[in-house]
């Protein structure tokens, strides 16, 4: 389902500030561990080359995340591994040293289990929070999970509804109790239901961690990126006297994307075929106000059908960073999303699953030679 089933399998740059969640001197040191050019020798070692695209996306040259699948599970079955598909894992008991694990197909013991389970994110895939339950019974805490890059709701009177389909650069604001909480820039897309793309999908983590929160937030969007208020204000100024005929609506469309323009004209009773020579001073003043922090009356979001990561989960202080063992259960391994850690859009998240991975298993590699169950979601 990643990058449009093509496969986002990492980005050309990754860094300890493109992820939220845990203490980022723990996330910076397990990103270090195996780093993004190990992460490309990796996969062109098991023949799956990659190529770089905008934003420092890397996909298989192939553009099928099939073929990214494909050859992880030939390297499953050269190393004498035995994946054991089909079957749920129903509880991990811990039993003095080991584990005793309940499955759908009966139960069985071992010495060493790795949780890999994902979050919450896109359920049908088999990632519905049973590995968070498993951890808790482990003895573990959570730092309770919300829905990460998910599409936002904007309540039905905004303007998502005349400007569907419509994607342009903005830069969106997060409000929390007053404050400036946090800036995202990038593209956005409106959609039927509210604000989707780049942006928003980022910005979504932000606002559910701060509602999850009971705290006062609000969102608003400058539509001209790059420009506040001020220096805005005297761009139209300067259009006035250098312009004078043009119509507000043309001049307006130099700036965001006609129907935008248009629109926002109509929500702000504007006379779009006004010059801008005869353009009252107030009404600019509104203008570029609406321009530089348009409100955005979210409602909520698509939740965890429609997430592509959960944002919470077992927190980085419960493990060991040097090789992802938990600090309250010996024995016990956790590696990707089950962790509180959650980055960015771009590929960082399969990253940080490929980086903690790595950490995990050199340590396993390190132990006796004993049975390693691995729980991972289809």
């Amino acid at each position: 389902m990643s990058g449009g089933s093509r496969c986002n399998v990492t980005n050309a740059s990754v860094a300890d500030a493109d992820f939220w969640g845990g203490k980022r001197s723990i996330i910076r040191r397990v990103l270090r561990a195996f780093p993004v050019p190990d992460t490309i020798a990796f996969f062109e070692q098991i023949g799956v080359r990659l190529h770089e695209e905008a934003g420092g996306k890397l996909f298989p040259d192939s553009n099928r995340a099939r073929d990214v699948l494909d050859a992880l599970l030939r390297e499953v079955d050269a190393s004498g591994a035995e994946l054991r598909a089909g079957r749920r894992v129903l509880d991990v008991i811990r039993t003095g040293t080991g584990f005793r694990i309940a499955t759908s197909h009966g139960e069985f013991e071992a010495d060493t289990v790795v949780l890999a389970t994902g979050g919450q994110s896109m359920p049908k895939t088999g990632s519905d929070g049973a590995g968070f339950e498993i951890a808790r019974r482990l003895g573990h805490t959570l730092t309770p999970p919300t829905p990460g890059l998910t599409p936002l709701l904007l309540s039905k009177d905004d303007l998502h509804g005349e400007l569907s389909g419509v994607s342009h650069d903005v830069e969106l604001t997060l409000w929390v109790d007053g404050g400036v909480a946090c800036r995202i820039r990038g593209a956005m897309l409106w959609t039927h239901f509210g604000i989707s793309g780049p942006a928003a999908l980022d910005m979504s983590r932000q606002w559910l961690r701060a509602t999850l929160d009971a705290r006062a937030v609000r969102l608003t969007a400058n539509l001209c990126p790059g420009s506040e208020f001020d220096a805005l204000y005297r761009r139209w100024t300067t259009l006035a006297a250098t312009r004078p005929k043009s119509t507000v609506r043309s001049a307006l469309a130099t700036l965001v994307p006609a129907s935008a323009a248009a629109a926002l004209l109509r929500r702000l009773h504007i006379d779009a075929m006004l010059t801008l020579a005869h353009f009252p001073r107030d009404e600019r003043r509104r203008l570029v106000l609406a321009l530089t922090a348009w409100p955005l009356p979210v409602v909520g979001s698509r939740g965890y059908d429609y997430a592509e990561v959960t944002a919470g989960g077992v927190p980085l202080t419960e493990i060991n960073a040097a090789t992802m063992e938990s600090r309250v259960c010996p024995g016990l391994y956790l590696a990707g999303e089950i962790l509180d850690v959650d980055g960015r859009l771009g590929g960082f998240n399969f990253q940080w699953a490929w980086s903690s991975a790595y950490v995990a298993a050199t340590a396993l590699a390190r132990r006796p030679a004993e049975g390693v169950l691995v729980f991972a979601r289809p």
